[in-house]
C-alpha cells in the first residue's frame, strides 16, 4: 500500500517537516509548564535559583558513584534552564509571569498552527490514496472476464470496493496521524527525559518493551479477525442484496420472515465477531494505561523520596521530568491504536488485493489488429469449453458456418449451451480449443473493441442504468446527436411511449435497472440502443418471452426492424420467431445435433425440433 503514496511524497514530506515543528512546539510547551510552576512558587529570583539548581544536581548519582558522562548530561540541563531563564525572568515575578503566560500563548498558538498543516498535508495524501485505491478497484473490475463474476458474490465485492476500502482509509489515516507525530514526541521526549535524570528514565523505559509486547499479542489477533469479520459482512450483504433483487418473489411467496431469520443469523454471528474484536480493542488502552501508570507510580515513589531527602533532582526538574513522562504516556497509546488499525488495515488490503491480484481470463495480444469492418462472415471450428478445467466440457466439438446476413437460430433445453455459445463470439470467454473466426481473423487476435464494436447484444434481461432515456439509448456513444436517437427510438416502436408517457420525454430518469418502465417498455429502450449502436452482428436472445401479447407484438416489430440487414445469431424461446431463419441449430448437451430449415427439420417427425414445435404448440 505504501507504493501508492509515492506520487504525494512531496506533499508527505512538507507533512512531515509539519509534524516534526509541531512536536518541537509541543515539548516547548510541556517544558516551560515546569518554568510556570517555579515562578508562582518560588518567585521567579534568576541567579539563586540557578546557583540552588546547580548545587543539587551535583548529588544526583546514588551512592555518590561517578558515572561517565553524567556530569556533560546535568551541564547541559543547567546549560538549557539558564538560556531560557535568561530569556523569560525578569526584575518581577510579575513581569516575569506576564512575559511566560505570552511565550505560553504564543508556543501553543504555533504549535496549534503546525498541527493544523500537518493534518491537512496528511489527510491531502490519504484522501487521494484512497480515491485512487477505489478507481483502480474500479478500473480492474471492468477488466475482469465475465468468469469473475460468476466465481464471486455481488455481495462480496461491494463489500470490499465499500467496507475494505472504507477500513483501509481509516487504518492510514490513524497510521499517517499517529505513526508519523507520534515516534517523535516519543523519542525528543526520551532526549529530554535522558536530559534532566538519566537514571530515572532508563527505568521509565520499562515501560516500551512491554507495551511493545501487549501491542503486538492484541494486533496479530484483531488482524486474524477482522479477516473473519470482512468475510462475515459480506455475506450479510450478498444476503441483502438477493433479497432486495428478489424482493417480488419474497412478498409472492410470504417468505420474508424467512428472509428475516436468515439476515439476522448472519447479522449476529458479525456481532459477536466484530464484540469480540472490540473486546479486544477496548481492553488494550486500559492495559497499557495500567502498565504505564504503574511505572509512573513507581517513579514518583523513588523520585519524591530523593527529592525530599535533598538527594534528587531539584522540584522544578522532578516536576518537568513528570510532566514529560505523563505527556508520553499518551503518544504510546494511540500507537496501540496505530496498530490495531494497521492490523484491520491489512486485513482489508489482503481482500482489496485478491481482486487486484486477479487476472481476466480473456487477455488482448499486445499485437492484436483492430477489425475495422465485416465483410464475410462468421465461423466456429472444433470449437470444445468448459467454465472450469475441473468440470464437465459445457460445450462439445461445435462448427458452425454463418455468411453475412444471415439470421442463424439456437434452439435448445435449459443448459444445452446455447447462451454460452453465443458469448464465446465477442470474447466474454475464451475457447478452450478450436476457434472462433470473424472475415478469417481468429477472434483471439482482434482488440477486443474492435471485435465488440460489431457486435451487439439484446438479451431477455434487460439492462439499464440509472440515467435519462436519452443517455441510455446513447450508450458508449460520445456527443451522440439528438436526431438520431429519435429516430432509434421510433424505429424500436420506443417514441410514443417516451415523448407521451414519460413526464420529461428523453431526459427521464429510468431509475435503477429502469425500474420506472414496464417490461415492454425496457425492452424497447434497450432495442433502441442496439439501433443507435447500429452493429453488423447481432446477438439476440429472444426479448418478447417473458411479455404480455401487446408489447410482445411492439418489440417483436422493433425487432424485426433491428434483424433488417444484418449478421444474426438468435437464441430462440419461441419457435414461432424464428421460422424465417436461414439456419437453425439444435443443440443437447453441449452439442449440435440436428441443423437446417425450419421446414427441414419439421419435416422430420423423429427430430428433436419437431418434439419442441409440437409441444409448444400443442400440435
Amino acid at each position: 500500500m505504501l507504493s501508492f503514496v509515492k506520487p504525494y511524497w512531496k506533499v508527505l514530506v512538507l507533512g512531515f517537516i509539519a509534524s516534526l515543528i509541531y512536536v518541537i512546539f509541543n515539548q516547548a510547551s510541556v517544558w516551560m509548564s515546569a518554568s510556570f510552576i517555579k515562578v508562582i512558587f518560588q518567585g521567579g529570583e534568576k541567579t539563586e535559583q540557578v546557583e540552588k539548581k546547580a548545587d543539587t544536581q551535583s548529588d544526583i548519582a546514588p551512592g555518590d558513584i561517578s558515572i561517565p558522562g553524567e556530569e556533560q548530561v546535568e551541564n547541559l540541563n543547567t546549560k538549557i534552564k539558564t538560556k531560557f531563564e535568561s530569556l523569560i525572568i525578569r526584575d518581577t515575578p510579575q513581569e516575569t509571569l506576564t512575559l511566560l503566560c505570552i511565550i505560553l500563548m504564543s508556543v501553543f498558538f504555533l504549535k496549534n498552527i503546525f498541527r493544523f498543516l500537518k493534518g491537512l498535508a496528511i489527510k491531502f495524501v490519504q484522501l487521494r490514496l484512497i480515491t485512487d485505491v477505489r478507481d483502480m478497484l474500479y478500473s480492474h473490475l471492468n477488466k475482469l472476464s465475465l468468469s469473475f463474476y460468476s466465481r464471486k458474490r455481488t455481495g462480496e465485492i461491494h463489500s470490499i470496493v465499500q467496507n475494505d476500502v472504507t477500513k483501509l482509509r481509516n487504518a492510514l489515516t490513524v497510521t499517517f496521524n499517529r505513526a508519523i507525530v507520534g515516534p517523535l514526541n516519543i523519542l525528543t521526549t526520551v532526549i529530554l527525559l535522558f536530559i534532566i535524570s538519566w537514571e530515572l528514565t532508563l527505568l521509565a523505559l520499562i515501560i516500551l518493551p512491554v507495551t511493545g509486547y501487549v501491542m503486538g499479542v492484541i494486533g496479530n489477533v484483531i488482524r486474524r479477525r477482522s479477516v473473519r469479520n470482512s468475510e462475515q459482512i459480506a455475506g450479510v450483504m450478498s444476503i441483502l442484496n438477493e433479497t432486495i433483487k428478489g424482493i417480488r418473489i419474497v412478498k409472492a411467496f410470504a417468505m420474508e420472515e424467512v428472509e428475516k431469520s436468515k439476515f439476522f443469523k448472519a447479522t449476529k454471528k458479525y456481532f459477536k465477531l466484530m464484540f469480540k474484536t472490540e473486546r479486544l480493542d477496548t481492553l488494550s488502552s486500559p492495559l497499557n494505561e495500567i502498565i504505564g501508570t504503574l511505572i509512573g507510580i513507581f517513579l514518583l515513589w523513588i523520585g519524591g523520596k530523593a527529592v525530599l531527602s535533598g538527594k534528587g533532582l531539584a522540584p522544578e526538574d522532578f516536576m518537568r521530568f513528570l510532566f514529560l513522562l505523563f505527556n508520553m504516556m499518551n503518544p504510546i497509546k494511540r500507537l496501540n491504536k496505530v496498530n490495531i488499525s494497521i492490523q484491520r488495515g491489512i486485513a482489508a488490503g489482503m481482500r482489496i488485493f485478491t481482486i487486484l491480484d486477479e487476472e481476466p481470463d480473456v487477455v488482448e495480444k499486445e499485437d492484436a489488429k483492430v477489425l475495422k469492418s465485416f465483410q464475410k462472415g462468421v465461423e466456429y471450428k472444433n470449437v470444445n469449453f468448459s467454465y472450469n478445467k475441473d468440470e464437465n466440457t459445457v460445450l462439445k466439438d461445435i462448427n458452425i458456418n454463418v455468411d453475412k446476413g444471415e439470421v442463424v437460430a439456437f434452439v435448445g433445453q435449459s443448459g444445452a449451451g446455447k447462451t454460452t455459445l453465443v458469448d464465446l463470439l465477442p470474447r466474454f470467454y475464451d475457447v478452450d480449443s478450436g476457434q472462433i473466426t470473424i472475415d478469417d481473423h481468429n477472434i483471439k487476435d482482434l482488440t477486443l473493441k474492435s471485435l465488440r464494436d460489431q457486435i451487439g447484444v439484446v438479451t431477455q434481461e434487460t439492462i439499464l442504468f440509472n440515467d435519462t432515456v436519452f443517455n441510455n439509448i446513447a450508450y458508449g456513444i460520445k456527443n451522440a446527436d439528438k436526431e438520431k436517437v429519435r429516430k432509434a427510438a421510433k424505429a424500436a416502436n420506443a417514441l410514443d411511449f417516451i415523448t407521451e408517457e414519460l413526464p420529461h420525454g428523453f431526459e427521464t430518469t429510468v431509475g435503477e435497472n429502469g425500474v420506472k418502465l414496464s417490461g415492454g417498455q425496457k425492452q424497447r429502450v434497450t432495442i433502441a440502443r442496439a439501433l443507435m449502436k447500429n452493429p453488423p452482428i447481432l446477438i439476440l436472445d429472444e426479448a418478447t418471452s417473458s411479455l404480455d401479447t401487446e408489447a410482445e407484438q411492439k418489440v417483436q416489430a422493433a425487432i424485426n426492424k433491428l434483424m433488417e440487414n444484418r449478421t444474426v445469431f438468435v437464441i430462440a424461446h419461441r419457435l414461432s420467431t424464428i421460422t424465417g431463419a436461414d439456419k437453425i441449430l439444435v443443440l443437447d448437451d453441449g452439442q449440435i445435433v440436428e441443423r437446417g430449415t425450419h421446414d427441414e427439420l419439421l419435416s422430420d417427425e423423429d427430430s428433436l425440433y419437431s418434439y419442441y414445435f409440437n409441444l409448444q404448440f400443442e400440435v
